[in-house]
């Protein structure tokens, strides 16, 4: 069970630097006090984000901000070792080595600059995870107060269960949205619900504005009806689509832009009514439901 209070939307910082808006120091500083106004305060990093520059980007504006340690939580994920960026790595893989853990998760400190981090996550499973030494760096980082709240990302249940065994989970990143609802009828969801880990989104707002496809098209057609009704924005009746969901799920927003950024916290007041809630599902899947 997590202990830890997440703000009901939470900033993915993936696309903040290189990888897409490539912000300046005063530009992250900026959106980093607009999303706290807005009720955001939580951020998510993972350290392959920008090819491992984007969380040091953002420590040296967090630095700079004036911002209040204690009034916002940090994510950050860590072993992926990633071909893209500057370590001489030949071929993407995984470690999870106790070793390498702990220095990921230090070298996050030292780039975010700041004394801990509210959650680390392991960022993929890998089939060479050892449950014991990875519960060894998990407790090592806790009881250095290097981190509050340990978790994973794109876990199945039993790989899930696998690092349970051994420590403490408090919350799975996994992809969940409109087009993306697989999670929600494999009993990933009920699993997270009856375990007490709290999921998180990625990719909330799924393909229907990225992919051309009859999927999406049935999508976009009865969400011109919705945006009528509810007078809301697409974006903000698929995250409100997500966080009705009893598991409460936290959706993970990658969005660079303030004005959608605050537009989408509209969401957490926006209750779907029933058959609505299940017309989206409906259009998604193309068939009624069983």
């Amino acid at each position: 069970m997590m202990n830890l209070k997440l703000s009901p939307v939470i900033a993915g910082t993936m696309n903040w630097g290189v990888w897409q808006a490539n912000f300046t120091t005063a530009q992250m500083i900026q959106l980093m006090h607009e999303c706290i106004s807005y009720g955001i305060t939580t951020f998510d990093h993972a350290d392959i984000y920008g090819g491992y520059t984007t969380e040091e980007e953002f420590g040296r504006a967090f630095a700079e901000s004036g911002i209040n340690r204690e009034d916002i939580q940090l994510i950050s994920k860590c072993g992926i070792q990633h071909t893209l960026g500057s370590r001489p790595t030949k071929v993407k893989h995984y470690d999870y080595s106790k070793e390498y853990i702990i220095w990921s998760a230090e070298n996050s400190l030292k780039f975010l600059q700041t004394d801990y981090l509210d959650i680390l996550l392991l960022h993929r499973p890998s089939p060479l995870m050892q449950p014991d030494e990875i519960a060894e760096a998990v407790e090592k980082l806790k009881s250095e107060g290097k981190i509050k709240e340990f978790g994973v990302s794109n876990f199945t249940n039993s790989q899930t269960d696998l690092i349970r065994s051994r420590t403490e989970v408090a919350c799975n990143q996994i992809e969940f949205s409109a087009t993306h609802f697989e999670p929600m009828l494999d009993g990933s969801m009920d699993y997270m619900t009856v375990n007490g880990i709290k999921p998180l989104a990625w990719s909330p707002i799924g393909s229907v504005f990225k992919a051309d496809t009859e999927q999406s098209q049935r999508l976009k057609m009865l969400l011109l009806e919705f945006v009528e009704k509810y007078e809301a924005s697409a974006d903000v009746i698929l995250l409100a689509w997500i966080m009705q969901h009893p598991a409460g799920i936290i959706p993970v927003t990658g969005s660079c832009s303030t004005d959608r950024l605050k537009n989408q916290m509209k969401a957490t007041q926006l209750q779907l009514e029933l058959e609505d809630w299940f017309a989206i599902w409906t259009e998604s899947m193309g068939a009624k439901v069983p």
